[in-house]
């Protein structure tokens, strides 16, 4: 009997160590990935974000020895300096001189496959925030695509999604495929860029149904419930935590004339209108940097402040789309709320004309219930870490 609560004793203290143990991420798995790397050219899928440890991924390559040839940049740039939306050039690195490719914007009239056909191995290391109408999957979608045709071969260095404990939204309707929208997923999908990538190549997702040359570095002591607070922010306008668990439920103001609070300090953590009289919470977006042009620049916004609920209240709620539903109500503006952007967020064409008929947040809600049932029975077989 002592033997077996010993046994007890240790199985649950080794599991309440495992959970608090230190999430390694893919690149800092050197043993896994560097043999893959040696002795070939290699471009890099990067920005800012992609930190091994206290080092850029591109510096630690090009110490362990790894010819790093390129550096690819998405949305916002590899400095993470240019605005949502904004198109920006080809340069070269301060640091290291290695050219900086755009794949954002018009920069390169060149063929995706023309500018991986030079390199052996494209490395994915960039920290995703697990949305559908975040770009940085969808610029590795087409990466992907690229070099399934060209046979390069992709290595994803696998990071945490500080949102990856739920699945909840609508499966995007394909006839609203956009930048901000690729696959026939839920809006919140729950799954890391290298569960992701695996599923791309599972479903025949890529260009013309082609399977890409894929390996995963997998993070190590990670779960899709282990809470990962990011160490950098992963764009100008998601700047903390609170930020990053709203986005699911704020981000729809996007496809509205209402502001989501960029031009302010705490973009994404309110939200505001001119015509929102009666509040008693207000704020003046102004042009800065990373928002040099925001809705309703200059002009004196009245709304609702969200900086006062706890991570934890807006984790429990999920997908709220009572925020969105008390903007369209407080400002009485009808058919003039939305824009033509709001559908290519939410990804169906449903969730507006419920709105506008007075449904509630949870009554449109229960109409994905299935959506999000069958999603998570068919990303089964690519996880790769526990739920």
């Amino acid at each position: 009997m002592k033997r077996i609560l010993f046994m007890l004793l240790f199985l649950i203290v080794g599991n309440a160590i495992n959970s608090f143990a230190e999430i390694i991420t893919g690149d800092m798995r050197t043993e896994l990935y560097l043999p893959l790397l040696k002795g070939k050219a290699v471009g890099v899928y990067s920005n800012a974000t992609g930190m091994a440890g206290d080092k850029h991924v591109v510096d630690l390559l090009l110490e362990k020895g790894v010819s790093v040839k390129a550096i690819f940049a998405p949305e916002h740039g590899f400095r993470i300096k240019a605005d949502a939306g904004e198109h920006f050039g080809n340069e070269k690195d301060e640091k290291t001189g290695i050219d900086i490719i755009s794949l954002y914007g018009s920069a390169n009239k060149k063929p995706l496959t023309e500018l991986v056909r030079p390199y052996d191995v494209i490395v994915v290391d960039i920290q995703d925030v697990g949305l559908r109408f975040y770009t940085y999957y969808v610029t590795m979608k087409k990466i992907m695509s690229a070099c399934a045709k060209e046979n390069k071969h992709v290595v994803v260095m696998d990071r945490p999604n500080p949102n990856g404990f739920y699945v909840d939204g609508p499966i995007l309707d394909m006839k609203f495929k956009s930048g901000v929208g690729a696959l026939p997923i839920p809006v919140v999908h729950g799954m890391t860029l290298g569960e992701l990538a695996l599923m791309m190549n599972g479903e025949k997702w890529l260009d013309d149904g082609m399977v890409c040359q894929l390996t995963v570095i997998p993070c190590e002591n990670y779960t899709h419930q282990s809470c990962y607070v990011l160490p950098i922010a992963p764009s100008p306008n998601l700047p903390n935590m609170k930020s990053i668990y709203l986005y699911p439920s704020i981000c729809y103001f996007e496809g509205t004339v209402v502001s989501l609070g960029r031009g302010t300090e705490a973009p994404f953590q309110m939200y505001g209108h001119p015509l929102m009289k009666g509040r008693t919470f207000s704020f003046t977006p102004q042009s800065m940097p990373g928002a040099k042009n925001p809705p309703c620049l200059g002009q004196k916004c009245y709304g609702v402040d969200l900086r006062q609920l706890s991570d934890r209240k807006i984790q429990k709620e999920g997908l709220n789309l009572e925020y969105l539903i008390d903007a369209y109500h407080g400002t009485g503006l009808g058919d003039k709320f939305f824009t033509r952007f709001f559908e290519l967020l939410i990804g169906v064409d449903y969730v507006r004309p419920m709105i506008e008929a007075g449904k509630t947040a949870k009554e449109i809600k229960s109409c994905w219930k299935n959506d999000v049932r069958r999603f998570k029975k068919q990303r089964k077989p690519y996880l790769l870490y526990k739920e």
